[in-house]
Parts: structure tokens; C-alpha cells; sequence
């Protein structure tokens, strides 16, 4: 897909986050004065999209400096915003790069049910197929025959290995095996799938303990990415989950799904401010090229309205 062609697909993603920011702004802004009443109101209307006070804060910061007591216009805001957005999204939008010096390079993917974890896996098994690479899959959600069976359909998809057990089988076990099965076929990276029910913390901080634990006793330096996803339509509730996983493991990165359905892009925005982590990759779609890495002039862009990318 032509990144033009993603960026029109983001922006469709993103079109509800979009239409309620874009309205909002031109309602405030027709012609009118930067003045203090303006900017109280940009303010809350950014936080109101999700965005979060501290973005809002250091957003309306900026203005006050370069634009205030000047006549502006609403594409002027938004391009301005769209520019501050992007300075907030740039140091985090880093893709998810293999380190050719562990191989297979080990991915352990974490998150809540229903976030999109193994459909992102699957996505990312045909990413690196494409790319040349070859991937080992691991059925890590032994709880959940469904995800099993989506992964493994995936798997088909992708023509990538898939390591499963039975009902309920030991994960980490699993993942030992997922492992060895990577190691043996000389793969390039191993994606292992885990459980994600944070109704029983403890329970969840210690079977990804012991994954971990057990990864260590073939590759010491494994697992090698701890990516985190998240799900858009949950809002502020993401950086909750983001807290409770950095507590749990050391997340490394970020994926952010299911931007296709939201009216919450702007968390994207907070997540950055607030944890600083890399945002890999956004998903836009259920198709495997509707996942691709973080932009953040495109995200900031298509999260504000402006027609062009810079």
C-alpha cells in the first residue's frame, strides 16, 4: 500500500477523533482573535478529545507564545496544532526493529482481552514474511481456544509455524517450546501470545513472570521486545493499562489498534506525553497491511483535519 493510501485510510480511521476536534476548532476559531477566552476554550476542547491536560497544557503554552493577540483562522489552528502534535509524537514513533544479533529476536506481546494482541500478531507474521523474514508464532493464550484457533488461522494466512497446546496448557511451557521450535528452524523473530485477564492481577503478573523466567533458561537476554497493545475506543482507560503492565513487565513499545472505530485517537497523543515509550506501530483496519509503523506527522495530521501530509 502507498503511504498516501495509508495516510487516506488513517485519516478515515482517525475521521471521528477528527470531526470532533475539526469542528470544534472551527467553531472557536472563524476569523477571531488568540485571546485568553479563545485559548481556555481550545484547551478544554483538546482535553475533551482525549488528549490529555498535560498536551493541553504544553499546546496551549506554545500558542500563547507565537499566536496570541493575533487574528487566526481555523485551518491556521489547525496547522499549527497538527505542528505541536507532531513535536510531542516524533521522539516516540520508532518501528519495531529486529536485533540481528538475537535470533530468533523474541517479541512477548501483553495486553487486556479484546485489545487486538493476536490479530496484531498475526498482522506482524506477515509484515516480516514480506519483508523476507521467517517467524515462529506462540498460542501464549492457552485460556482462550478462540485466540488459539485465531492464531492458527493466521498461521495459514501467513504461512507461519504456530506453536499450541491443548486447553489450558502451561504457557510458559509453551513459549519454552515456541522457542526451541524458533531456534531449530532459524527464525527470525519469535511472537508469543499471552493471556490478558487484569481481574486476576497477581495470577497474570505471575504467569508472565514465569514466562519470562523460563525464556531465560535457553536465551538469558529474552524475551526482547515486551510490546504492550492497546485498544483506541478505551480512551483514557489505556494509560491505566499501560501503568499496570510497566508495573507487571518492562514493557519496551507500543501498539495502538482498533483507530479505525474511534473517537479517541487523540489518546495516542496522551500516551506519548505521559510514558515517553515507543509507539511502533497503529492499526487502522483488520487487514494485515492495516497495520504499519507510527508516523507522527501523518498521526498529528490526520488527527486535527489538515488535507496534506507535511
Amino acid at each position: 500500500m502507498a503511504p498516501g493510501g495509508f495516510f487516506s485510510r488513517l485519516k478515515e480511521g482517525l475521521s471521528r477523533s477528527t470531526q470532533k476536534l475539526s469542528s470544534g476548532i472551527t467553531a472557536v476559531f472563524t476569523k477571531r482573535r488568540l485571546d485568553d477566552e479563545a485559548l481556555e476554550e481550545l484547551e478544554e476542547l483538546l482535553i475533551s478529545a482525549d488528549l490529555g491536560t498535560e498536551v493541553a497544557r504544553k499546546v496551549i503554552a506554545a500558542f500563547r507564545r507565537s499566536r496570541f493577540g493575533k487574528e487566526v483562522t481555523d485551518d491556521e489552528i489547525k496547522e499549527a496544532l497538527a505542528e505541536e502534535i507532531a513535536a510531542i509524537l516524533t521522539p516516540v514513533a520508532r518501528p519495531l526493529e529486529l536485533d540481528p544479533a538475537h535470533r530468533p529476536h523474541v517479541v512477548l506481546v501483553v495486553g487486556v482481552n479484546g485489545t487486538g494482541k493476536t490479530t496484531t500478531i498475526g498482522k506482524l507474521a506477515q509484515l516480516y514474511r514480506d519483508d523476507g523474514k521467517r517467524a515462529v508464532m506462540a498460542a501464549g493464550d492457552t485460556f482462550r481456544a478462540a485466540a488459539v484457533e485465531q492464531l492458527q488461522i493466521w498461521g495459514e494466512r501467513t504461512n507461519t509455524p504456530v506453536v499450541a497446546g491443548g486447553p489450558n496448557a502451561d504457557s510458559a511451557g509453551l513459549a519454552f517450546d515456541a522457542l526451541s521450535r524458533a531456534t531449530a528452524d532459524s527464525a527470525d523473530v519469535l511472537l508469543i501470545d499471552t493471556a490478558g485477564r487484569l481481574h486476576n492481577k497477581a495470577a497474570l503478573m505471575d504467569e508472565l513472570a514465569k514466562i519470562i523466567r523460563v525464556l531465560r533458561k535457553q536465551d538469558e537476554t529474552a524475551p526482547h521486545t515486551v510490546l504492550l497493545v492497546l485498544d483506541a475506543t478505551t480512551g483514557q482507560n489505556a494509560i491505566q493499562q499501560v501503568k499496570v503492565f510497566k508495573e507487571m513487565v518492562a514493557v519496551t513499545g507500543l501498539v495502538v489498534t482498533k483507530l479505525d472505530g474511534s473517537a479517541r485517537g487523540g489518546i495516542v497523543v496522551a500516551l506519548a506525553e505521559t510514558f515517553g515509550l515507543p509507539v511502533h506501530a497503529v492499526g487502522v483496519g483488520e487487514k494485515a497491511g492495516d497495520l504499519r509503523p507510527f508516523d507522527a506527522g501523518e498521526f498529528a495530521r490526520g488527527l486535527v483535519g489538515a488535507e496534506t501530509v507535511a
